[in-house]
Order: structure tokens, then C-alpha cells, then sequence
């Protein structure tokens, strides 16, 4: 799902502080000797230039002079909404499952979106901004997961992946609908309909069989896993199936249980710090999409459409390399790509956006893996509490990103150099986590401790014999 709510905010809602001077009923005698020093905003309303747009929220909702900061509000309060979404959604799923916590967001996102093009005044649209990125940051979390704990150890990327994936072409499309629909209303229904395909099919979606199994609710696993066996022509051994969904104990989870455990902290400060670096690197950059020097709708189409095969390659790379070995490089590759941006100068556009564009490429590619990684390293009973508070930290960089790039008032190299230090001090942190790409996904606390032991060659010779042999018919 792409992230709408940015990316409209970033095309096209624009607004200007200007004044005027106080009208006296003076002559011009009289002005040219004491002139006219006192001003003050339009009193009689505002033409607006409209060759680019037809209208935007800057327009319909008068957010110019004394207003024109409010613009900017509509960022934070999305970003806000998210975090949120985040805090709320993630943990959530551990009491609720994977399925509803799912479904909740695709309803909210559907009614919200439509809801935000009816907005009488801006205050509405604010408050619809809001829910929609709660929704936005909930769903995105618990559908990649629940489809992640449906995947076998080979294609346990693709969800992750593929969902960076379809979120760049969003983009793109995106790019070409506010281009082709000047008008931000119609463009709030158009994306709407969209959201409308996927309120029809997401009830489809079975639950979570690692959750069900892992909350004593044997019996619906048992049919769910036997089930998705028959559609992909796979037979398992009933009394094989029996003996392992009646063996399995209640999980408990949740935020105690992640940080009762010093390993599990130790995985959690790593990779949050990591993805919290990768995405204030990553803000930092769209939030000056039109400071480039080029169309805007280029710039926003380009930052898209380069990040596809840069997703196509990140699924390969992931099999044949590994997580930990893939993100440290990429890791010190964006950092260095970014700082190199400070090499030319800010008025040589094509360069400084082909190199802004690189970076974040490999930001976006890195964001992947953290994605793939925090999913693997924690166990099922705290999987979604760590993916939640996770996300929740990459939107704190949200949120502080704006404010870093003010500091480009000063020196306009200081944004890049902190964000870019932050990005290679991880990329060594990283070193500290184990590989986990031949590895079972943890279904307790004592599993995934247990995992940085495991050598990779090992993991992988057990997992090709438990597959062949079937005997682990509940990993899926």
C-alpha cells in the first residue's frame, strides 16, 4: 500500500506569507512625505495562481499569510496519525490476532480517505488526515506480518518486498494522478476506489495458524493448516498434525515479555536504532522533493520508479547473501551516497537529484531488510509488539525529521551529515545481530535466544531436512 497521505501533501499544497499595506485616506502628497509603514494581511480575500493546480487545500482553505504555516501541519498530524496507528495496531495483535487487526484499518482507510475530500474546512480535513494515518500505520504493520507467518524460510522476503515494491509503484502513480487530476478532492475520491478493491477481497485473508496455535485455539489451526495444504497439493500425516497442534503451550507476550529478555532488548535497541536512522534519512530527503530544482511531478515519479528494481534485486539478494551481510552494506553504501551529495553544489539539479535519488533507494532497500529482520529475530508471542514499536520509532524520526531539515537555515550540509553518521554508526551495530535468513521463525522466547548460537550452515542443512521430511508440519 502506497503512502498517500505524504505524497499528497508533498505535490501541490504549498502556501505564501504576504502583506499588505493598511489603506489610509490620505493623498499622495501626504503618503510620499510620511509614507505608508503599517501592514497587514489580505482583507478582501485571495486570486490564486493556478497554472499548476487546480485547487489544493493552500486554496480551498485559505492557507496563506498569517495561515500559510498550517500547511505544513497537515505532514505532522499524518505522521502523527501513524505513530499512533503503530503504538495502537501492533500490540494489539498479540491479544486481538493478526486477521482483525487487519481488517480494522482497510474499513477506517476506505470511509477516512472518501471523508477527507468532503472536509467542509481544514480542521475536518486534519482530523480525517489523522485517522487515516492511524489506519495506514496499522494496517501496514499486521499484513505484512500475518502474510510473513504464512511464508516457508525460502520466501519469507516476499511479503516485506513486495510490499516496498507495490509502495513504489503507488508512488508513480500517484505522481501521474495529480498531474493528470490538478484538483486534490477529485484526487482524494480517485484514491478512494482504489481503496475500495481492497476492502473486497481482505476478508479472504485467513488468520495467523503461528498465532491460533500459539493462543491454545489448536482446532481452527489444525483446519487452517490443512486447508492451505490441500491448495497447495501438499499432504500432511494427521496423526503427525494432531500430535504437534495438541503439544503446543499458550504464548504469553506482549511489551513485559520483550523486555524481560536482555537478548531480545539488545535485537530491539539495534534494529530500531537502525530503521529509525534509515528513515530520518529517508524523510529528510522526500520532504525536499520540490527543492530540487526540477518538476516536482518528475522528482516524485523518479524517487518511485527507481526503487522497483532496487526491491526485485533485494528479494535475491536476500537468499544468496543473508540479512545481516545485506543490510550493513547497504547500510554504509547509503550513508556514503548521501554524504556525496554534498560534493556538488545545491543549484547543479540533475546531479544532486540522480544522487538524492540513489540514496534513497538504498534507504528504501534498508527499510526492507529491518523489515524482514525485526520479524524474524523476535518470537510469535512478541513478533507484532516489536514490528508495532518498531514502526513506532520510525515515526518519531517522522516526526523530527522536519526539524532537522531547519537546520539547513544555518549550514545546509548539517541535516545530511548527521542523518548519513547516524546510517554508518548502525551499518557497525548490525554486526552484533545473527544471521536468520536459514533460520525457523522463533515461536518463544527461549527459540529466538537460542537462534544466535545456530550457525547459518547448520540452520540450513535442518531446515532442508525438515522440509523434505515433513516433519515440522505447524512451519510454514
Amino acid at each position: 500500500m502506497v503512502d498517500f497521505g505524504e505524497i499528497l501533501t508533498n505535490i501541490g499544497d504549498f502556501g505564501f506569507f504576504q502583506q499588505m499595506f493598511v489603506p489610509v485616506d490620505w493623498g499622495i502628497d501626504t503618503i510620499r512625505e510620511y509614507g505608508l509603514n503599517e501592514t497587514t494581511g489580505g482583507q478582501h480575500g485571495w486570486v490564486y495562481y493556478s497554472t499548476l493546480y487546480e485547487a489544493t487545500i493552500v486554496t480551498d482553505f485559505d492557507l496563506v499569510c498569517e495561515r500559510a504555516n498550517m500547511a505544513g501541519a497537515v505532514q505532522t498530524v499524518f505522521m502523527g496519525g501513524k505513530f499512533i496507528g503503530s503504538l495502537i495496531f501492533g500490540p494489539a495483535a498479540e491479544s486481538f490476532g493478526r486477521r482483525r487487526t487487519t481488517l480494522l484499518p482497510v474499513v477506517l482507510l476506505l470511509i477516512f480517505v472518501a471523508v477527507s475530500g468532503l472536509s467542509p474546512n481544514f480542521y475536518g480535513y486534519l482530523v480525517s488526515q489523522f485517522i487515516v494515518g492511524s489506519a495506514y500505520g496499522g494496517y501496514k504493520i499486521n499484513a505484512v506480518v500475518l502474510a510473513t507467518e504464512w511464508m516457508g524460510i525460502n520466501k519469507r522476503s516476499l511479503p516485506s518486498c513486495l510490499s516496498q515494491l507495490f509502495g513504489a509503484l503507488g508512488q508513480c502513480a500517484i505522481a501521474c494522478l495529480v498531474y493528470g487530476i490538478r484538483d486534490w478532492r477529485t484526487a482524494q475520491y480517485v484514491l478512494a476506489g482504489a481503496q475500495a478493491f481492497v476492502f473486497i477481497y481482505i476478508w479472504w485473508i485467513p488468520e495467523s495458524a503461528r498465532w491460533l496455535l500459539g493462543h491454545g485455539r489448536n482446532f481452527e489451526a489444525n483446519e487452517l493448516i490443512c486447508k492451505v495444504a490441500a491448495i497447495n497439493k501438499k499432504h500432511i500425516p494427521e496423526n503427525l498434525l494432531l500430535k504437534i497442534t495438541g503439544n503446543q503451550e499458550v504464548q504469553s507476550g506482549g511489551i513485559k515479555t520483550l523486555f524481560s529478555s536482555t537478548v531480545l532488548v539488545k535485537y530491539f535497541f539495534i534494529i530500531s536504532f537502525t530503521w529509525f536512522s534509515l528513515n530520518l534519512g529517508y524523510y529528510c530527503l522526500i520532504l525536499n522533493v520540490g527543492n530540487f530544482g526540477l518538476s516536482i511531478f518528475l522528482v516524485q515519479f523518479l524517487f518511485g520508479i527507481t526503487e522497483v528494481p532496487a526491491h526485485l534485486l533485494c528479494i535475491l539478494v536476500l537468499k544468496f547473501v543473508g540479512r545481516r551481510k545485506s543490510l550493513i552494506s547497504i547500510l554504509l553504501t547509503a550513508g556514503c551516497v548521501c554524504l556525496f551529495t554534498l560534493v556538488f553544489a545545491e543549484d547543479n539539479a540533475v546531479v544532486v537529484t540522480s544522487l538524492v535519488t540513489t540514496g534513497k533507494l538504498f534507504l528504501n532497500w534498508g527499510s526492507s531488510i529491518c523489515m524482514i529482520y525485526i520479524q524474524e529475530l523476535f518470537p510469535t508471542s512478541v513478533r507484532q509488539t516489536a514490528v508495532g514499536l518498531g514502526f513506532t520509532v520510525c515515526r518519531v524520526a517522522g516526526f523530527l525529521s522536519p526539524l532537522l531539515n531547519m537546520l539547513a537555515i544555518y549550514r545546509h550540509s548539517i541535516p545530511i551529515v548527521f542523518f548519513s553518521s547516524l546510517i554508518v554508526i548502525s551499518g557497525a551495530l548490525v554486526l552484533l545481530l545473527p544471521e536468520t535468513s536459514t533460520i525457523e521463525l522463533p515461536d518463544s522466547t527461549d527459540e529466538a535466544e537460542d537462534n544466535r548460537n545456530i550457525t547459518t550452515s547448520k540452520s540450513a542443512n535442518d531446515s532442508n531436512m525438515a522440509e523434505n521430511s515433513s516433519t515440522k508440519s505447524t512451519k510454514f
